[in-house]
């Protein structure tokens, strides 16, 4: 563990009144000019809160690129982090789709302690799929899906984290971004990856950083909330930021959340992560369930009408929520 004090010459120091004493040649103590450290409590992460707030978004209804839900849920989203007392970033981009189509988005950008040079990253999108073409769905591929896990329950962690920042202040610094447009990708066979993910290719190549500030790294969340979730060690995430996996799912296990982390390969996947690390350099993880026994790769209700709020399972919420509040605390108390 970082910041152990070492005993040196066999000389033991005492907090005490505020000040640190040490014993000096004479036996008598001596005011050290050093101060002892301040930790921070990790906060309860509310699974209940969470979950509300997953189920707002699903009321807006399906959040796709140039609808009524997804600018009203655009405005919510925004008037949540500043009501939460971070700064907020409305980050414009018109990205032109696969299939031609115009699409005005927005990367919404929280900054909690923007000064501070130390700096967490955390991010889900926000958008919802177009679509419902998953190859396991036999009805109408052309509809909107709802997107209650897909995109909404890492959005919901995500502003219960806001919440309890504002609630009990910490000196770290956390960026939490909702990338937008990353669901409308071309879902035929061999279509390009980078059809996917428009929000963070926009963002890893226009960072709001400023003044040479960087987070250390940063995790992504996507499909946080359905029963039984396996969170496995994607390709691009152990390629790129190892020590990131061993660290938050090293905590997890030591949680108690060690049959949700499973330190199990899950191959590769195009998600927000990718353009992090590849364009912006900026290492991080992806959270993202993978069911073993996922004809798709992924949920049952992944692309199909069925991903509406009956699958959201708030101890899941919870899991994710918790871990993640663990490593912003504990990073600022040295315990990590």
């Amino acid at each position: 563990m970082k910041n152990k004090l070492a005993l040196l010459g066999g000389l033991i120091c005492v907090l005490a009144l505020g000040f640190t004493f040490c014993k000096n040649g004479k036996g008598q103590p001596e005011v050290v000019d050093e101060k002892p450290a301040v930790t921070v409590k990790v906060p309860a992460f509310n699974r209940d809160s969470a979950f509300q707030y997953v189920s707002k978004q699903t009321e807006f209804g399906p959040r796709v690129p140039n609808t009524a839900a997804h600018q009203a849920c655009k405005n919510w989203l925004s008037a949540k982090l500043k009501g939460y007392g971070l700064e907020v970033i409305e980050q414009n981009f018109t990205p032109t789709t696969f299939d031609g189509q115009k699409l005005n988005s927005t990367n919404i950008i929280g900054q909690y302690r923007p000064g501070l040079s130390r700096r967490i990253l955390l991010a889900a999108h926000w958008d919802s799929r177009p679509f419902a073409d998953s190859p396991d769905f036999s009805g109408d591929k052309t509809k909107p899906v709802m997107g209650a896990d897909d995109g909404g329950s890492g959005v919901g962690i995500l502003l219960e984290v806001a919440r309890q920042l504002q609630a009990n202040p910490v000196d770290i610094g956390v960026d939490i971004v909702f990338f937008d447009a990353e669901d409308y990708g071309d879902g035929s066979e061999n279509a390009k990856p980078d059809t996917w993910c428009l929000g963070s290719q926009h963002w890893a190549k226009n960072l709001h950083y400023k003044g040479g500030i960087r987070p250390e790294y940063g995790i992504l969340l996507d499909m946080v909330g359905a029963p039984s979730a396996r969170f496995g060690f994607d390709d691009v995430s152990y390629e790129k930021a190892s020590d990131v996996l061993q660290k938050v799912w090293g905590l997890a296990k030591e949680m108690g959340y060690g049959q949700y982390f499973v330190e199990e390969p899950t191959g590769g996947i195009t998600d927000d992560h990718v353009y992090v690390n590849y364009i912006a350099g900026i290492k991080m993880i992806d959270i993202i369930n993978k069911p073993a026994d996922s004809k798709t790769g992924f949920v049952s209700h992944w692309h199909t009408d069925g991903d509406t709020i009956d699958k959201i399972d708030r101890y899941t919420l919870r899991a994710v929520g918790q871990v993640l509040l663990a490593v912003i605390y504990r990073e600022f108390n040295g315990e990590l």
